[in-house]
């Protein structure tokens, strides 16, 4: 694997993590709450901002890769995990709905790795829905964390409404992703039964 920038912007995402969740763990002498709201917040953005660029720069400079293809989801899914447990941990957001946006994750990764291995990985590509699933779960999970009033609007209460709107269309993106495999799933439970 030969190193580039876009991959190097994939790991610096992974590398924000560990941050992220420090944050909230420094001594209130070091940083106010607000000053962690807002620290907290930059470096989801950043780290979120990162994923458009890497894959725009990947494109445009010819650096896509197969590591890379694989990298990125992770360090996505990586990321949104750990904001959602920093979210739970300081009570900003359900545990049910971290729980179902993690699992829903883990479920369909697992779902497509499978599908890839049988050929049809077409069929559970990522859609629409997916990415309007992921628009409100990056839009949610700022505002939660930066829990203050921006341009006139309470942060809290609109990140509030889009996580549970994210939380639904996960499970809805799910049962779609389940519905396309169901057809391999039924062969593989009558090749099993035979």
């Amino acid at each position: 694997m030969k190193p580039n920038l876009p991959t190097a912007l994939t790991w610096l995402r992974i590398v924000v993590i560990p941050l992220l969740l420090m944050v909230y763990s420094l001594p209130i002498e070091w940083l106010t709450l607000d000053g962690r709201n807002r620290l907290a917040t930059s470096l989801f953005v950043g780290a979120a901002l990162t994923d458009w660029l890497d894959g725009w720069l990947a494109r445009k400079l010819h650096q896509t890769s197969a590591f890379g293809a694989f990298l990125d989801p992770v360090a996505d899914k990586l990321l949104v995990a750990s904001a959602l447990i920093v979210l739970v941990d300081i009570e900003r957001t359900s545990a049910w709905i971290a729980a179902v946006i993690i699992g829903r994750e883990i479920a369909i990764s697992a779902l497509r790795e499978w599908m890839a291995r049988l050929g049809q990985s077409r069929n559970v590509a990522v859609n629409l829905l997916g990415k309007v699933k992921t628009a409100a779960q990056m839009s949610a999970i700022p505002m939660l964390l930066f829990n203050d009033v921006l341009l006139g609007i309470p942060m809290q209460g609109a990140g509030s409404v889009l996580i549970v709107v994210a939380a639904l269309l996960t499970l809805v993106s799910m049962g779609y992703y389940l519905r396309l495999a169901l057809p391999q799933l039924m062969a593989l439970d009558r090749d099993e039964g035979a």
